[in-house]
C-alpha cells in the first residue's frame, strides 16, 4: 500500500485507527473455546465488527506464536480474511524483527511474500543492515520501533550520549537516511505524549505508529495536537480497550462500540485540524 492510498483512506473513513488484534486464549470468550479455531473466530467477529471505523490491523505474533502451529494458522486465516473481505485495509505484522542481514532476508520473505502483510514492525538496534532487507519491497512499510510507550522504555531509549543526544533521537536521525516517509514508519508511543513535538521536529514527514491509548491510558487529544502533521501522518492503535470491551457474547458488538467511539473523537481531530 502506498502512502497516497493510506492517506485517502484515513480522510475518506474519517479515521486513523489501527485495531490490535492481540489474541489471547485465556481472555477471548469462553463460549468461543469449543470452536476448532477459537482464535480466528474471535478475530474474524472482532473484524467484522471494526472495520467500518479503523484503517489498519495489527495482529501482534506472540499471541499466535505462543499456540504452535494452530496459532500461527489461525494468524494466517486472519490475515487472509482480511485479504479478501476489507482488501483497503492496512495489515500490521507487530513481529518486532530485526537480525543480521540474511537473518533479516528471511523475515522479510516471510512476512511480506509468503503473508502479504503490508507493514512490519522492525527493532533497529542491530544497525542498518539489519533493517535494510525489509526495505527492498515495493509498496511495503518498515515500521521502526523509536520511542515506546512501555514502563522500561526510559532504560535504554532516553539515554544520553556526550553530545546530548537521546538513543531514541539518534534512531529517529540516522534511520532517515535509509528509507524516505513513503517506506518507514515510526512507532511512538501514546503514553509519551510531552515528547511528541521533538518526534515531530526531527521527523516532520513520518508517519508514526502510536500504541498506547485506551487502556495504556494515551491521550488522543494530546497524540494529535502534537503529532498529527497536514496529511495526518498518524495510526493511533487500541487493542485490548477494543477487542476486550467485552468478554460475553456481544463482545463483538461491544467492540465495534468501543471502536465507533474512538472513530468518532479521531474524525472530529481531523477536521479541528483542517483535515
Amino acid at each position: 500500500m502506498t502512502r497516497k492510498e493510506l492517506v485517502h483512506q484515513i480522510t475518506s473513513k474519517r479515521t486513523f485507527l489501527c485495531v490490535g488484534l492481540d489474541t489471547d486464549i485465556k481472555k477471548i470468550p469462553k463460549h468461543l473455546l469449543t470452536e476448532a479455531s477459537p482464535l480466528f473466530v474471535f478475530n474474524k467477529a472482532i473484524i467484522d465488527a471494526t472495520a467500518s471505523y479503523c484503517v489498519a490491523f495489527k495482529p501482534n505474533l506472540a499471541f499466535y506464536e505462543s499456540l504452535g502451529v494452530s496459532g500461527m494458522a489461525a494468524f494466517e486465516r486472519t490475515v487472509r480474511y482480511i485479504r479478501k473481505y476489507y482488501p483497503s485495509h492496512f495489515i500490521i505484522a507487530d513481529a518486532k524483527r530485526g537480525d543480521i542481514g540474511n537473518t533479516s532476508a528471511m523475515y522479510a520473505r516471510t512476512f511480506f511474500e509468503e503473508y502479504h502483510i503490508d507493514s512490519l514492525t522492525v527493532a533497529p538496534y542491530m544497525g542498518e543492515d539489519s533493517v535494510s532487507p525489509f526495505l527492498n519491497y515495493d509498496g511495503k512499510w518498515v515500521i521502526l520501533l523509536a520511542l515506546t510507550s512501555n514502563r522500561g522504555s526510559d532504560d535504554f531509549q532516553l539515554m544520553e550520549g556526550k553530545d546530548g543526544e537521546k538513543l531514541f533521537e539518534r534512531v529517529l536521525r540516522i534511520s532517515q537516511q535509509w528509507a524516505g516517509p513513503d517506506k518507514m514508519m515510526y512507532v511512538v508511543g501514546a503514553t509519551q505524549g510531552e515528547k511528541f513535538s521533538e518526534i515531530r521536529r526531527l521527523a516532520p514527514e513520518h508517519f508514526l505508529l502510536v500504541p498506547g491509548v485506551g487502556a495504556q491510558g494515551g491521550s488522543l487529544h494530546e497524540v494529535c495536537r502534537y503529532g498529527m502533521i497536514a496529511d495526518c501522518g498518524l495510526l493511533v492503535n487500541s487493542s485490548r480497550g477494543i477487542i476486550y470491551a467485552s468478554t460475553g457474547e456481544d463482545f463483538a458488538e461491544a467492540a465495534g462500540a468501543a471502536a465507533k467511539a474512538l472513530q468518532e473523537e479521531m474524525a472530529a481531530e481531523l477536521t479541528a485540524f483542517g483535515i
